[in-house]
């Protein structure tokens, strides 16, 4: 009897665990299914959003003038222009917008690391679109993306094989759908909002977390420092919300970051050309560089503002980025250096 006994106690236990084996496999695989599942699904509208992103700049076969031949992300050293546009419905100006952020980016395949440049909106410079010298974030009111690149090429002389063209609510909605991001506020500061609302936001210094509105405001303020810290500033911020939007507790927050900028960006990247960036989005280790353009502001004739980027800083800017694309350095002079059409500065109060 007692054998018996511990026999069904035996077989008890053992159809427990087969259970318990059972029961684990059968959750175990419905997880496994559901990220696969998932996957797909943020895969398939990844690709519509960036289908419905597309659009192409018109230059001779798609490709800068500053190179001899086509160039593919998968497998060579690309540049990356961002463009930051406020086209909100209270400014009304829709495809006629100025560019409020120009930031550079050259990605090194070999090195896999990124080096940025932010580009002062007051930069003086000739805009190829109208033929004369303003503020480089004209270009963008002259004649969108095209003109943009354009610009900055002939400044540069650094190619722009590719842009990303985002408004303001992307930047606001990407931030508030990772929760935030942390960041060390340099000082106190009263800003208004992306509806114009004056004060409406106010931060005190030290080290904190900002929503999409706060970090906005941080990055768009110019009343506290100079055009080349505004853009030392704008390049750490966009480095915070690249760490936390890579980091896994962002994982299944895809989707509604994938509708933030769904419906803000446009570009002339292509889903497969844009699945290559992903090498350097899952490398945690990556270095992500700030060069600067060194430079003053002042008055000209006009009456106006304008920023001058020194011709030397702006030369060892152009030979650091046409290295790290893996192009020789180039000896040729600023088109405008000598120009008459470059007025000097006046004194005004």
């Amino acid at each position: 009897m007692e054998e018996k006994e511990n026999s069904r106690r035996a077989k008890n236990k053992r159809g427990k665990r087969k259970k318990i084996i059972t029961y684990l496999s059968i959750v175990i695989s419905t997880i496994i299914l559901g990220i696969i599942i998932y996957g797909v699904s943020i895969y398939t509208k990844a690709e519509k959003i960036v289908d419905n992103s597309f659009e192409q700049v018109e230059r001779p076969n798609n490709t800068s003038e500053l190179r001899e031949e086509d160039v593919n992300p998968i497998e060579d050293n690309v540049s990356l222009l961002i463009i930051g546009v406020d086209d909100s419905e209270k400014r009304s100006y829709e495809e006629n917008s100025r560019s409020d952020t120009l930031i550079l980016a050259t990605f090194n395949k070999e090195q896999g690391d990124i080096k940025l440049v932010s580009i002062p909106r007051d930069s003086y410079v000739f805009v190829p679109e109208v033929k004369y010298f303003t503020k480089i974030n004209h270009a963008h009111f002259f004649g969108g993306p095209k003109a943009t690149i354009e610009t900055v090429e002939q400044f540069m002389n650094v190619p722009i094989d590719y842009y990303v063209r985002v408004n303001f609510d992307a930047f606001i909605e990407v931030v508030d759908t990772i929760g935030g991001i942390n960041y060390n506020v340099p000082f106190e500061m009263y800003e208004q909002d992306s509806k114009d609302r004056k004060d409406k936001i106010h931060l005190l210094p030290g080290y904190q977390s900002l929503n999409g509105e706060e970090a906005l405001a941080l990055a768009r303020t110019r009343k506290y420092d100079s055009d080349i810290e505004r853009g030392m500033r704008q390049q750490e911020i966009i480095k915070a919300v690249v760490k936390e939007a890579s980091s896994a507790s962002s994982l299944f927050k895809l989707d509604n970051l994938l509708e933030a900028v769904g419906n803000n960006m446009t570009t002339n990247l292509t889903f497969d050309e844009l699945k290559s960036f992903a090498s350097y989005g899952l490398n945690k280790n990556i270095a992500i560089n700030s060069v600067k353009l060194e430079g003053s502001g002042g008055y000209m004739d006009d009456g106006l503002w304008y920023y001058q980027v020194d011709e030397e800083s702006r030369k060892s800017v152009e030979d650091e980025l046409r290295t790290h694309l893996g192009l020789p350095a180039s000896d040729n002079l600023e088109l405008y250096e000598n120009s008459d059409l470059r007025g000097p500065y006046i004194e005004k109060e």
